[in-house]
């Protein structure tokens, strides 16, 4: 009977340690998603205050409406749609040059064995290390000049800025790029050479429709990185048409941030849906990339 009682005592007291495992999860789970989503809400809920005003902000607005968004999509304040138009085309501009030299360049250093390999890939990966705006000045000064001999590549252009946007995004991409590569057999490359294939043909007709989950990732990490970008845009970009809508929103608060705090916020989630929407399409395809990409460096 003692022996009984003693697994009775044991089983009682494991159900005990998971139901109280599960309580402590779930409170936890709880308070991240409370942290995560309450930023959220409070952009919600002062893009429709009808005061537009940061001293009058709650949770739960009087009178909530859309004034507004109207007066940021329809007012003739500030052009809205000109600089999300420039946002949108910058970033797809950038995301898609990049895509195609870091896969090309990832491609060469995964599959080739050349004088100075390594020594190029440790170079790559220790610039990032350094932080972009510790180049700011540089870049600034460099790209004033470069305009003296090269129009289109003078401040308050799209071109100079995508080329700098192109050259800090090189080097974690190729390392990420390379360590998928890396997991793709090369029993692949060699069955083709003997058919007689050359490496351009090994390259688009086998290895890169098997990159595709890591072509999404980087395509949406360069996306998203210029996107969200403010330091550089706002260095480099001078005129109100050829502002990025992050540039252009700080702009337009400015000294009467507290005042156009509702008119913010709404352009600000308005600016956060295209993001939003790669996100929900694509995250299966980010996260097969991700963890695939990891397995072998």
């Amino acid at each position: 009977m003692s022996s009984i009682s003693t697994i009775q005592r044991l089983r009682t007291s494991s159900k005990v340690q998971r139901r109280f495992s599960v309580a402590w999860r779930l409170i936890v789970a709880v308070i991240l998603i409370i942290f995560s989503i309450f930023p959220v809400l409070w952009m919600i809920s002062a893009s429709l205050n009808p005061t537009g005003s940061l001293a009058t902000q709650k949770l739960i607005p009087d009178n909530p409406g859309f004034g507004n968004y109207r007066t940021l999509l329809t007012s003739g304040q500030f052009p809205f749609w000109v600089w999300f138009g420039n946002s949108l085309k910058i970033s797809i501009i950038t995301s898609l040059l990049s895509l195609a030299i870091t896969t090309i360049a990832a491609y060469a250093f995964s599959r080739f064995r050349f004088r100075g390999r390594q020594t190029m890939l440790k170079g790559i990966l220790l610039i990032q290390v350094f932080p972009s705006l510790l180049a700011l000045v540089a870049t600034f000064l460099m790209i004033s000049q470069m305009g003296d001999v090269i129009p289109f590549l003078d401040l308050d252009n799209h071109t100079s800025l995508i080329l700098v946007y192109l050259g800090g995004a090189m080097g974690i991409n190729i390392w990420l790029m390379k360590g998928y590569l890396d997991t793709i057999p090369r029993e692949i490359d060699e069955a083709a050479m003997v058919e007689g294939a050359s490496d351009w043909q090994i390259f688009t007709r086998l290895i890169l429709p098997l990159l595709r989950p890591i072509l999404i990732v980087v395509a949406i990490i360069n996306y998203i990185g210029t996107y969200g970008e403010f330091v550089l845009a706002r260095v480099l970009l001078r005129s109100n048409e050829m502002y990025t809508l992050m540039v252009g929103l700080q702009i337009f608060a400015g000294a009467q941030f507290t005042q156009r705090w509702g008119v913010f916020a709404a352009g600000a989630l308005l600016g956060a849906l295209p993001i939003m929407i790669i996100y929900l399409a694509l995250q299966d395809q980010i996260v097969g990339g991700l963890t695939q990409g990891a397995v072998k460096g």
